[in-house]
């Protein structure tokens, strides 16, 4: 499994942005579907965003023209950049990468708090 690691997270006000960076240890990474979930506390997981090796991205509707998935393959990189931020946005977020195969691997997660 390849290793991620998220980082970006913190505590930002209503309307503030922030970018979420996940960094992937192999360089297999321009084959994977890179995905963005998120956990708020006493819910389910999430998917936020998500982007396949030729660039198409997917967004839940609840972030769609406010959140911009983006990844750079020569440094094994996704990103997400969150802009208008709502409270409802707090929540840790993941770093998932999706194989052809179906395999998944997940990061550590990184806290995001928006307060209002």
């Amino acid at each position: 499994q390849v290793q991620l690691v998220e980082s970006g997270g913190g505590l930002v006000q209503a309307g503030g942005s922030l970018r979420l960076s996940c960094a992937a240890s192999e360089s297999a990474f321009s084959s994977k579907t890179m995905r963005w979930f998120r956990q708020a506390p006493g819910k389910q997981r999430e998917l936020v965003a998500a982007i396949t090796s030729g660039e198409t991205t997917n967004y839940a509707g609840s972030v769609k023209g406010r959140f911009t998935i983006s990844r750079d393959n020569a440094k094994n990189t996704v990103y997400l950049q969150m802009n208008s931020l709502k409270p409802e946005d707090t929540a840790v977020y993941y770093c998932n990468a999706l194989t052809v195969r179906g395999i998944n691997s997940w990061g550590q997660g990184t806290q995001v708090t928006v307060s209002s």
